[in-house]
């Protein structure tokens, strides 16, 4: 046993698994992919392991290994069910797993996000949250024709013409964020009257215009759907450099960052803990996970045979913005209290095969950590907010005395 807080854990659902293999590998189900068995079986697997909250992945194109468009493959899985509606259908089979689906901000307005995840929140009963992403493909543009983005390859983002229109993307992200905040606070939470006795229903004093003024966006408000069980969904975002940590460090509750080592986990998380500070949030809560592609099998050596195969089908070896690790669950648990001794609070687990590596960490990693007295041992929340140690239920910044 020892003093350093529990580790939180959350698990990143996405098609197979993150390999682009895995749907090949035995037990992989790819014939249910796009079914809402497969989803809910997931998620009772990732309850049953006393998880955090699952993330689904989603975008507004196919998968591709090009950024600048289609990469014509069909020997990977292509194709996704809105995140969201996917999220929402499992709500009510689970009861205390967090469900955090992605949505794409740079083509969806602020006010039909909001009233998604507060309408998630309540089906949910308190947890829900969303990972903001933004969009750089132009074959997205192409689906919305309201705006335009030239083609761009990977060293083309990294020039500085590049890097200030993905600037331009993040800063419109962060008014993205203000606007879903706002709108989930424009009802008081008492603001349902319900009285059939007076013919009462509401309180039209409760309600609020959050009159929102941007560059991005103008929002007068309020929402249609009540204030969530929350109050406020939890906010998360994935970032891999200085611009995206910024949109982490102004709006987020949890980044999603991508380290390669301990001293990289310290370095990444002191440039979010200065970008914070700078944003004015020195005294907020914000919570720092790990991103880690991971194959686990008890038996030393299986998982890297797992690996190997795995590549050997996708024509070549795996490769990831994430560090990829392939050993038991002990060795998985060595890395992960070492990189939280850096700073991290906890860590999004991207397992390469779902069917095979969701169980690896729910039946061997969570137990192992269990046994060290570094992740719970039973669920002591009902809420998302509970679960990370968040305020239960923010203020309502438009609720008079």
């Amino acid at each position: 046993m020892s003093d350093t807080p529990p580790l939180h854990l959350a698990v990143a659902l996405d098609g197979a698994g993150w390999h682009p293999a895995a749907w090949r590998e035995q037990g992989a189900r790819p014939g249910e992919l796009f079914t809402a068995a497969y989803w809910a079986d997931l998620v009772r697997e990732a309850e049953a392991g006393l998880l955090d909250f699952a993330t689904f992945e989603d975008a507004l194109s196919l998968q591709s290994s090009r950024i600048e468009g289609p990469d014509d493959r069909t020997d990977q899985v292509r194709g996704r069910l809105d995140a969201v509606l996917t999220a929402a259908r499992v709500a009510p089979l689970t009861r205390h797993l967090g469900l955090v689906p992605t949505a794409v901000v740079t083509h969806t307005e602020p006010f039909h996000l909001s009233k998604a995840i507060a309408t998630l929140d309540h089906v949910s009963k308190g947890r829900a949250g969303v990972r903001v992403q933004i969009s750089v493909r132009p074959q997205e543009y192409g689906h919305f024709g309201r705006r335009t983005l030239p083609p761009l390859t990977f060293r083309e983002l990294r020039s500085v013409q590049g890097q200030s229109a993905v600037s331009e993307l993040f800063d419109e992200a962060a008014d993205h964020v203000e606007v879903l905040r706002r709108l989930w606070d424009s009802w008081e939470d008492d603001a349902e009257i319900r009285d059939a006795a007076t013919g009462r229903f509401i309180d039209r004093d409760k309600l609020h215009y959050i009159d929102f003024e941007g560059p991005h966006f103008s929002v007068k408000g309020p929402s249609i759907t009540p204030r969530p069980p929350q109050g406020q969904p939890l906010v998360t975002a994935l970032a891999h450099q200085t611009i995206p940590y910024r949109l982490v460090a102004r709006s987020a509750d949890i980044g999603y960052v991508t380290p390669h080592s301990a001293a990289h986990t310290r370095a990444i998380v002191e440039e979010i803990r200065t970008e914070q500070e700078a944003a004015g949030r020195a005294g907020d809560p914000l919570h720092v996970f790990g991103d880690v592609v991971v194959l686990v099998d008890e038996e030393p050596g299986r998982a890297a045979e797992r690996l190997a195969a795995l590549d050997a089908l996708a024509g070549e070896p795996y490769a990831s913005d994430a560090e990829i690790f392939a050993g038991t669950p002990a060795a998985l648990a060595d890395l992960l209290t070492d990189w939280q001794a850096a700073g991290l609070t906890g860590y999004r687990l991207r397992p390469a095969v779902l069917g095979h590596d969701l169980r690896g960490i729910t039946r061997g990693l969570v137990p192992e950590l269990q046994r060290r007295g570094a992740f719970r041992t039973a669920y002591t929340a009902t809420t998302l907010r509970g679960h990370l140690g968040l305020d239960a239920h923010p203020a309502n910044r438009y609720a008079t005395a």
